[in-house]
């Protein structure tokens, strides 16, 4: 799959590059925030995005419904080290297709990436 990934740090979207490629995914782009974020999702129009949730700027939350607003049907797969039901739900309610806790492992990438739709 073509991956979009968005973290505003560098090491993480380092981490998430390696698995990803591991994985036998390409990733088209990268971002450290919601701006850079919106313009690659419209240019690039990757196949998935791994989104964080915090980050400066625009809040990953407020990306995850502009993307779903430009493209109901694209998976966003949440990133964030915020593990509570609240947020869970609240993502999940706003389209999210996955989230993925931080830190998270290899088998966690590789598990919300199976759960796509094809």
């Amino acid at each position: 799959m073509k991956v979009l990934i968005v973290d505003d740090n560098g090491s993480t979207r380092e981490v998430l590059r390696a698995i990803l490629k591991n994985l036998g995914h390409e990733v088209v782009g990268e971002a450290e925030d919601g701006k850079g974020a919106l313009k690659a999702f419209v240019e690039l129009r990757p196949e998935v995005v791994l989104l964080d949730i915090i980050m400066p700027g625009i809040s990953g939350i407020v990306v995850l419904e502009e993307i779903k607003r430009i493209v109901p049907a694209a998976n966003v797969i949440m990133l964030t080290a915020v593990d509570q039901d609240d947020v869970t739900a609240d993502l999940m309610t706003k389209g999210a297709a996955g989230i993925v806790f931080k830190p998270f492992s290899h088998e966690d990438l590789r598990k919300a990436l199976a759960k796509l739709p094809k």
